[in-house]
C-alpha cells in the first residue's frame, strides 16, 4: 500500500482594498508594487465589497472605516459573518486615532488598525505579516483535509484487506466431522498479519496451522495470505506436509525477510491423526498451542523454533503427544493475550491458559475467551489481530 505525498497549494499575497476614495486606492497600489507576485484589487463601492471578496479570495482585506451610506463597523461584522472571509485578516483604515473607535473595530472582528495614510514600510510589513499567517492557515487546513482523505483511503484499503483475509479462512467443521472446529477472528483497527487454516492431508491426517506476520497493515496481511496459500495449495517443493518441521523449514526458505520488506512471521503447525490420537507439531517463534483435557488440566504444545524468514540457518524440530479423547486444542495468536488492563498489566500465557481452562467446558467457549480478553483491557477493540481456533480432538 502506497500513500501519495501531500502537495500543498502555493498561495501568494492577494490584497483587497475597500475605500470610497480613488486617490487612496491608487496610493495603496503604488505602495505594493514592489511585492513580487502580489495581486491587488480595489473596490470603490462598499456595497459590492462582500461579493468582490467572495470572488477574489484575498489573503488580507484593507477596509476604510468611514464611507458614505455604509457603517464601517457593520461592514467588518459582515465580512466576519460571510463564510469565505470569516477568518481573512482585516486591517481597518481610519483617519481617527480614538481608542473607542479602535476598540469598536477590534470587537467587531478586525485584526489590525491603521491611521491612514500610513507609511509605505508599515503598510507592506503589516500586509506581509497578516498574509503569511493566513496562508499558513490555508495550507494547514488543506493539509488536514488531505490527511483525512488519505486516512479514508487507508481505512478502506485495510477494510478490503481484512475482508480478503477473512474470505480465505476455512469454514468451521461441524460436529459430524472427525475433528470439529470453530474459530474467532477479530481484526485490529490497524490490521495485523494473522491468518490460519486447516485441511485434511488424507482421510486420517488433519493439518492445522496459524501464523502471525510482524507489523500491521496491508503489507503484513498480504505476506500472511501468501504464506497460507503456499500451504493450502501444497506449493512448497520437496516437502512432506505431514511433517511439521519440513513445512516450517520450507517456509523459512521461501519467505526470507530480506525479500519481504523486512517482515518475518511466527507460526504453529500441527498434524493430528485421529486413528492413533497422535498430535505432531513444530513452531517457529509462536505461542504454544494449549490443550485442555476433559478433566480441566492443560498442556502447552510448545517448541523452540525461530521466527520464519528471520534466520536462513534456522532449524525446526518435531514434537508429538498422544491426545486424550474429548480434549480441546486451542491455536491462537499473541493478540489474544497481549492485552493490558487499566494498571498497564499485560495478560500472559499463564493467565490465558486459565481463561481457556475455564471456558473450555462450555459450548460458547470461544465467545467467553473473547469476552475475557475484552474485560481485561476494558474495551472492545483490539490493538492486534485476535485469532483463536478451537479443535475438538
Amino acid at each position: 500500500m502506497t500513500t501519495p505525498a501531500i502537495t500543498l497549494t502555493e498561495h501568494h499575497i492577494k490584497v483587497l482594498l475597500v475605500d470610497d476614495q480613488r486617490i487612496v486606492g491608487e496610493t495603496i497600489r503604488r505602495m505594493l508594487l514592489d511585492i513580487p507576485g502580489l495581486e491587488y484589487r480595489f473596490c470603490i463601492d462598499p456595497t459590492l465589497a462582500l461579493a468582490e471578496a467572495e470572488s477574489f479570495g484575498p489573503t488580507v482585506i484593507l477596509q476604510d472605516l468611514i464611507m458614505p451610506g455604509v457603517d464601517g463597523i457593520d461592514m467588518v461584522r459582515a465580512f466576519r459573518a460571510q463564510a469565505s472571509t470569516a477568518s481573512t485578516p482585516l486591517i481597518v483604515l481610519s483617519s481617527k486615532e480614538e481608542a473607542t473607535t479602535k476598540a469598536d473595530a477590534f470587537n467587531a472582528g478586525a485584526n489590525d488598525y491603521l491611521v491612514k495614510l500610513p507609511d509605505k514600510l508599515e503598510v507592506v510589513a503589516r500586509i506581509r505579516y497578516h498574509s503569511a499567517a493566513y496562508i499558513l492557515r490555508l495550507q494547514r487546513d488543506e493539509a488536514f483535509k488531505a490527511l483525512e482523505a488519505q486516512q479514508r483511503v487507508i481505512a478502506q484499503e485495510l477494510a478490503d484487506a481484512a475482508a480478503y483475509v477473512r474470505s480465505l479462512l476455512p469454514a468451521p467443521m461441524a460436529g459430524g466431522s472427525p475433528v470439529p472446529s470453530d474459530w474467532r477472528f477479530i481484526t485490529s483497527t490497524a490490521l495485523g498479519g494473522d491468518s490460519f487454516g486447516y485441511h485434511w492431508l488424507n482421510p486420517d491426517q488433519l493439518a492445522m496451522y496459524l501464523l502471525d506476520v510482524c507489523g500491521h497493515g496491508v503489507g503484513s496481511a498480504l505476506l500472511s495470505v501468501s504464506a497460507i496459500n503456499t500451504i493450502r495449495n501444497f506449493t512448497l517443493p520437496d516437502t512432506d506436509f505431514a511433517v511439521p518441521s519440513q513445512v516450517l523449514s520450507a517456509l523459512n526458505k521461501a519467505f526470507p525477510m530480506g525479500e519481504q520488506d523486512g517482515k518475518y512471521f511466527t507460526m504453529w503447525y500441527g498434524v493430528f491423526t485421529p486413528s492413533t490420537r497422535e498430535l505432531r507439531w513444530a513452531s517457529g517463534g509462536h505461542p504454544p498451542a494449549i490443550a485442555i483435557a476433559p478433566d480441566g488440566s492443560s498442556t502447552l504444545m510448545s517448541s523452540t523454533g525461530m521466527m520464519i524468514g528471520a534466520f536462513p540457518f534456522a532449524v525446526f524440530g518435531d514434537l508429538s503427544a498422544t491426545i486424550a479423547a474429548g480434549t480441546k486444542l486451542y491455536v491462537y495468536s499473541d493478540g489474544c493475550y497481549e492485552v493490558s488492563n487499566a494498571d498497564d498489566v499485560m495478560m500472559n500465557v499463564g493467565d490465558f491458559t486459565k481463561v481457556l481452562a475455564g471456558a473450555a467446558p462450555h459450548a460458547d467457549a470461544l465467545d467467553k475467551v473473547v469476552d475475557a480478553a475484552r474485560a481485561w483491557q476494558g474495551k472492545a477493540e483490539f490493538e492486534d489481530d485476535f485469532s483463536l481456533v478451537e479443535f475438538k480432538l
